[in-house]
């Protein structure tokens, strides 16, 4: 019994360890895109498409965005599907940065 108590207080630290964190930073936006260019070292392009209704119209119409983020490894080629995460400014326009590739590029 002393083995659960003891497993759900660390469990705990960590959780409040983590809503600080959360609280001193604010949460961070995520996006899901399409790597466009990974020619730049370190830094991949990554398209992101949303859906907009037209306000008088009613038509749903894709809008995209490019975001410039950051690639530690270079890992990324063209047209995988990442995660990327907001992040502190790293460069003029590199605001974000690589947090997984979820699918590879066929």
């Amino acid at each position: 019994m002393e083995s659960q108590q003891e497993q759900t207080q660390p469990q705990a630290e960590k959780a409040a360890a983590v809503e600080q964190t959360t609280a001193q930073r604010g949460a961070r936006k995520e996006r899901i895109g399409k790597v466009t260019s990974n020619k730049m070292q370190k830094t991949i392009t990554v398209a992101v498409d949303r859906k907009e209704k037209h306000t008088k119209y009613g038509k749903f119409m894709t809008s995209t965005t490019k975001f410039t983020a950051h690639d530690e490894n270079n890992e990324c080629g063209i047209g995988d599907t990442v995660r990327i995460m907001e992040t502190r400014p790293l460069s003029k326009n590199k605001r974000w940065r690589l947090v997984e590739i979820i699918e590879k590029a066929k």
